[in-house]
């Protein structure tokens, strides 16, 4: 077994409730991002490498803000989400400019990866038990596996969040549903599971992909705006082939910048982290 790890960073995406490149706002007491912590938690977990999925437009400022501080951390290669990067056979549809989503973007490091990884945001925090548990499980048991937040931990007061709602039965997903407007007064329960895009996955995951995102680029209702994810991968491996995947739960509290106003309150989380010395040497 390859007891080697990669951190697959997704960075592509434009804030657009944030109204900016929100992954490479600052938010550390030396002008660090939330990317910065990101990776110092993933190398002090033991990943080996990191590779940073963005679009070729933000290529100079994203090695200038955070590419020339991370490098000196790990290894990292780069890789372009292209929308025309495409199964053989299909190309992209006349005035689309939406990118095609985190399947994609997971579909465009097939030539890099060839390990066990761990797939994260860049703009969410998720704290450095989540990356432990994360790394040990994927080096120990070499499988699929999720870190499962609670919904009340992910949540913000400045508007509603993106989740992933979980249905777990003895430690193994059964199901996740995407839902795009939750908050504390949604209805669903506080400690319920919710994923944050925090997978561990393994190389034999492309060959779902690809053929998952044939059939997704076969049927198109709106070849404009659709957009192909990974946890529809995920969930259709579990509900076609009995795909085990574990959910590592975590207590850690998500930080992230999905609008302006958050800002603020993952700048005090940062600075305390730091000032409690959990980055030492940053």
């Amino acid at each position: 077994m390859n007891k080697k790890t990669a951190l697959v960073v997704m960075a592509a995406g434009m804030g657009s409730r944030f109204g900016g490149l929100k992954q490479i706002a600052p938010v550390g007491p030396n002008g660090e991002i939330i990317l910065d912590f990101s990776v110092y938690d993933a190398v002090k977990a033991g990943f080996d490498k990191a590779v940073f999925i963005i679009r070729r437009d933000i290529e100079k400022d994203f090695r200038e803000i955070a590419g020339k501080r991370i490098e000196k951390m790990i290894d990292v290669e780069y890789v372009f989400q292209d929308m025309e990067k495409l199964p053989d056979g299909f190309s992209v549809p006349t005035e689309r400019t939406k990118p095609w989503g985190t399947g994609h973007a997971v579909y465009c490091t097939k030539d890099v990866i060839d390990s066990p990884f761990a797939l994260i945001n860049a703009d969410d925090y998720y704290g450095q038990k989540s990356y432990r548990i994360l790394h040990d499980n994927l080096i120990a048991n070499n499988e699929t596996c999720m870190v499962g937040f609670t919904l009340g931990n992910t949540i913000t007061e400045n508007g509603t969040v993106a989740r992933g709602v979980c249905e777990v039965e003895n430690g193994f997903l059964k199901r996740v549903v995407e839902h795009t407007a939750l908050d504390k007064n949604s209805g669903i329960p506080l400690d319920t599971i919710v994923s944050m895009n925090m997978w561990g996955l393994l190389p034999s995951i492309f060959d779902d992909i690809e053929s998952d995102f044939v059939k997704f680029l076969s049927n198109l209702s709106n070849p404009l705006k659709d957009e192909f994810y990974i946890p529809f991968v995920v969930d259709n491996k579990i509900q076609t082939k009995g795909e085990k995947v574990r959910v590592l739960e975590t207590d850690e509290k998500w930080y992230g910048v999905t609008y302006k106003e958050d800002k603020n309150t993952v700048v005090e989380a940062m600075q305390k982290f730091v000032k409690d010395g959990y980055y030492d040497g940053i």
